[in-house]
């Protein structure tokens, strides 16, 4: 009995190195949970490098979150990261706050490009955060729906109504991405921080190189319909 649970242990993960050797840049990424068990498969354009290391970024930028502002409990700080761009959402006390969370992604390593849109105000109610997941999930969808849009290469992310989107498209891709998550009923606003590359080179996955720059963009402004352009990102109204 313990040789044929040895042999079969042995046959897993002879079969999981197989599997991580033929890992190809835009082919799945299979990430194992290790108390539940679970397992993620994620089909997108960065390498597998690139959304191992976007992930490091991620609890990398919490755990300094963490440590500088262990006893503050007037604030929700929340990081996603894509091909090292990393976007913070969530509700800090003062500008002073939101201006070091923002230096302190910028210092993380690999980070290229920090989009600080934390919010100084309250901490947003429990229900207003429910409903942005439940957002999130039917953008998401109509992602999947939607012809000639690579939703698994796009993040999608919303605080307060507000949809972000991040991933490596074509200006096309991008495009048709951004109009129909702004046709999603109860969406406020649709920000596209898109990585724009040429058709001949979706499948690169090369993350853009150089420091950190921080940019904050003000999702206040009005639109007059046809988008508006910030810093490299794209406000786009809601239909």
């Amino acid at each position: 009995m313990k040789s044929r649970r040895f042999a079969g242990r042995a046959l897993y993960a002879g079969l999981s190195l197989v599997a991580l050797a033929t890992l190809s840049a835009c082919g799945p990424l299979i990430v194992g949970g290790t108390a539940a068990g679970t397992a993620i498969v994620v089909t997108d354009r960065r390498t597998a490098g690139e959304q191992v290391e976007d992930k490091s970024i991620e609890m990398k930028v919490a755990a300094e979150m963490r440590r500088l502002f262990p006893e503050t409990t007037d604030l929700r700080i929340s990081a996603h990261s894509y091909a090292g761009q990393v976007l913070l959402v969530g509700d800090v006390p003062n500008e002073q706050i939101k201006q070091q969370a923002g230096q302190a992604a910028q210092n993380v390593e690999k980070v290229t490009r920090v989009i600080n849109e934390l919010r100084v105000g309250p901490v947003t109610p429990a229900s207003v955060r429910t409903n942005d997941t439940w957002l999130s999930s039917k953008v998401r969808t109509t992602l999947i729906n939607t012809k000639e849009v690579p939703s698994r290469t796009i993040n999608v992310t919303t605080e307060r109504g507000i949809v972000y989107l991040q991933g490596r498209v074509t200006e096309d891709e991008g495009a048709r991405a951004g109009i129909a998550a702004s046709g999603v009923s109860g969406i406020n606003k649709v920000v596209k921080l898109f990585e724009i590359v040429s058709p001949e080179s979706v499948q690169q996955g090369n993350a853009p190189q150089g420091p950190a720059p921080i940019e904050s963009h003000n999702l206040n402004q009005s639109n007059t319909g046809t988008g508006l352009e910030s810093g490299g990102a794209q406000a786009m109204p809601v239909q």
